[in-house]
């Protein structure tokens, strides 16, 4: 990052206390957020986006996850548009395809020096063969890779599992895994607690890989009591903005994406 942007985002973290944890974890150019089914990669990847977006700078998100087809960044799609962040997925009829569409505005967004860009990428080591098949165009200087960590779902229940995922990934993608994210939540049920006794397995994980924790995740209504408990890393407030269909009591759709946006 140039002195002269850090400048301008130091004077606009004066009065966006979020904005600056967000821009702590992701002070790389690009930010490559990967996690298995439930790790919540997506609602970081829109809150990161959505916050640097508001502290002024160009944004990019690219959706690479071809996994999910009713939980996705290009779900939002509106939302970014109102905030200025250019969002970069296959659209009409493909819009709510699984296919590994890759967009040649891809490329282009990431050998591009002047946008902040961050890529919600597939949610295992097959989800990330998208990836793949762009990582020859990834400005590794420029570039993090973090693994976002859920220890309260089934793929990931435990240290050795997440071990075992990261080392999938990065085979898959051909690319190395900089950083961890903590986000071990149970929905509406998380606690501070959970929240915290997450970022130690994380830290576990950490620790195996010789990876350094950049930030914990925390829904809006925790993130201060998470701060208390003095997590040693920033603290990121996150927003549920994409809602899969079983947290709703809205009809599910018999066509297109199955999404709810909240």
């Amino acid at each position: 990052m140039d002195e002269s942007r850090a400048a301008r985002m130091g004077q606009v973290l004066k009065v966006r206390p979020a904005g600056e944890a967000f821009a702590r974890a992701f002070s790389r150019r690009v930010t490559i957020l990967c996690g298995h089914f439930g790790s919540g990669k997506t609602e970081i990847t829109l809150s990161a986006a959505l916050e640097l977006a508001g502290a002024g700078f160009p944004v990019s998100l690219l959706d690479l996850d071809v996994v999910k087809p009713y939980l996705r960044s290009r779900s939002a799609r509106d939302i970014l548009g109102a905030a200025n962040v250019e969002l970069v997925a296959p659209m009409g009829e493909y819009f709510s395809s699984d296919l590994p569409i890759v967009l040649p505005q891809v490329r282009t967004r990431l050998q591009d020096p002047t946008r902040k860009v961050f890529i919600d990428a597939g949610g295992d080591d097959t989800g990330v063969r998208a990836l793949a098949s762009v990582s020859d165009a990834v400005p590794e200087e420029e570039t993090d890779l973090l693994l976002v960590l859920n220890f309260r779902r089934p793929f990931t229940p435990d240290v050795d599992s997440a071990v075992s995922m990261a080392r999938e990934i990065e085979a898959a993608s051909r690319l190395r895994t900089t950083g961890l994210l903590s986000n071990t939540h149970l929905m509406g049920e998380s606690t501070a607690e959970v929240i915290l006794d997450g970022l130690r397995l994380a830290r576990e994980v950490g620790r195996s890989l010789s990876l350094e924790v950049r930030a914990v995740a925390a829904p809006l209504d925790l993130a201060e009591e998470v701060e208390r408990g003095n997590p040693g890393c920033p603290v990121l407030p996150v927003k549920k903005i994409v809602k899969p269909p079983f947290e709703s009591d809205r009809t599910r759709r018999t066509v297109g994406p199955l999404f709810v946006v909240g």
